[in-house]
Parts: C-alpha cells; structure tokens; sequence
C-alpha cells in the first residue's frame, strides 16, 4: 500500500464529509516517485468547537508513524464542514518550493 494510500485511511477515522490527500513531492528536489510531501484537506464534525491546533494534533496523532518515517511534510487545511462550505470548498495552493522541483 502507499503512503498516500496510508494516510487516506487512516484519515477516514475521522468520518470526514470531505477529504483529499494530494502527493507533492513532485513540486520538490526529491527523487521520482517519492512520496514525501503532502497537503490533506479534510472537513470533519469533529472538527466543530475545536481550534485549529488541537485539530492539527488528530492529524499529528493519527499519522505518527508515517511522520516518523517517509514523510517530510505534511501541509493541513482543517474545516468543519459548515466552514468547508463557507470557504467554496476551496483551500489555498502550496508555494512553490525553493529548492526547486526534481528534473
């Protein structure tokens, strides 16, 4: 299984009513096919009356392993589903990267 894969799965004990892993390591100076960066936008209930910190903190503890392990970043966008749907269902796009991108 991938660590995309992984992380989808794991995510989805959250029961969230929208969620989205996306791989960018491509966007970095790593090898092809890494899996190494991420961003996760996910819009739960369990979100509501929580602040964004202690949401992040789910994240963190959910995918403990896969921090330890292969991978490097992971880039969190955390609604409830009435802000998810405030927002347009849209969340912001990751800067490019300063090292540059694999060639």
């Amino acid at each position: 299984m991938s660590t995309q894969d992984t992380i989808e799965d794991k995510l989805k004990a959250l029961e969230p009513d929208f969620l989205a892993v996306e791989n960018e390591s491509h966007r970095h100076n790593v090898p092809p096919n890494s899996e190494t960066h991420f961003k996760v936008t996910l819009a739960a209930r369990r979100f509501e009356g929580l602040m964004p910190v202690k949401r992040h903190q789910q994240i963190y503890a959910l995918l403990a392993d896969e921090l330890a392990g292969p991978v490097h970043a992971l880039a969190l966008h955390l609604f409830t589903p009435e802000e998810w749907e405030a927002s347009g269902r849209s969340r912001p796009d990751s800067p490019d990267c300063r090292g540059g991108g694999a060639s």
